[in-house]
């Protein structure tokens, strides 16, 4: 039984692994409908419950397509509808509880804590769909999009704009150190990245530049990432926080400083004329849409990893 909560729980070797079997199940299925199950159905008469403490549309969708592409069935579940770290029940419980249901879980959740906990005592894997410290699921689909369309990943340059200090970046900063590639993020000094994880990309020497300056950031940059200033559970004076990102928008005039080949990522959902322009997110240099689909992809093998 693995769990898949932080990239950095996990080796370089395993990582990799993950994406090479991300690539060759969709390459096996380019005939297959959308909703058709792969030919050996890996998860065929298991399930995955999956818990949303946030809003989603992605990762609803993707996970769901996922399981049901390996052969097996999902379990949508509210924290609202259920007994889940309620008065009358512990976290401990649910999870307990949920061990005796189901395969596998995948929890959305507001807090990384809630998720450590739930991991520690359920018998079974427990996924991170999300969490205000890390999105690893994102940043495995963001790396199969990069090599479908440049090739391998290590020793190019990603370009990070914007808060340097959300689970986007978090997760970024970790993939750097175990996928080898130079990693350069442009943000204000008040949205500078966590001091822990910066300990931890020192430690395993990860090649990573932070600047106050886009420019210096996208320069030679092969792939230039963003995401939205204000993510939902933000408690910040929203006009504030958008006012000192502004010089952080990635607009034509910035993509134009990274490499020529170089491409566009956002994990979606944008706040198009705040981080990003039209020009550039609907532009040729986008594979927004792609990365959005290799979701499904990324995460069946993370599921597959995770069982057997």
């Amino acid at each position: 039984m693995k769990n898949f909560i932080n990239l950095s729980d996990h080796s370089s070797n395993d990582l990799r692994a993950i994406i090479d079997e991300a690539k060759a199940r969709k390459l096996k299925r380019q005939n297959l409908n959308k909703s058709a199950p792969d030919e050996d159905k890996p998860f065929e008469g298991k399930s995955m419950a999956m818990i949303f403490e946030k809003p989603s549309t992605r990762t609803r969708m993707s996970f769901d397509i996922a399981v049901k592409q390996l052969g097996g069935s999902s379990i949508i579940l509210n924290p609202d509808g259920i007994h889940y770290g309620k008065g009358d029940e512990t976290l401990k419980d649910t999870a307990k509880v949920l061990t005796e249901y189901v395969d596998i879980v995948m929890l959305r959740t507001s807090s990384h804590k809630n998720l450590e906990e739930f991991g520690k005592h359920l018998d079974i894997p427990v996924i991170n769909g999300l969490s205000d410290i890390g999105h690893p699921c994102q940043i495995i689909s963001d790396i199969l999009t990069y090599e479908e369309s440049n090739g391998s990943i290590e020793g190019k340059t990603v370009s990070w704009l914007g808060d340097g200090n959300n689970n986007m970046s978090n997760s970024l900063i970790e993939a750097a150190g175990k996928f080898k590639f130079n990693l350069s993020i442009a943000c204000p000094k008040k949205y500078s990245p966590n001091k822990k994880i910066l300990s931890w990309a020192k430690k395993n020497k990860v090649k990573l530049i932070v600047t106050t300056k886009p420019e210096e950031a996208v320069k030679n940059s092969d792939c230039v990432m963003t995401d939205k200033w204000v993510s939902m559970n933000d408690k910040v004076n929203k006009k504030t926080k958008k006012k000192i990102l502004k010089p952080f928008q990635v607009n034509k005039k910035l993509m134009s400083k990274a490499n020529s080949g170089a491409i566009f990522m956002h994990c979606l959902p944008v706040g198009r004329g705040e981080e990003v322009t039209d020009e550039v997110i609907d532009g040729e240099q986008s594979v927004v849409w792609r990365q959005a689909l290799n979701r499904v992809h990324a995460q069946k093998s993370i599921i597959k990893w995770c069982l057997d």
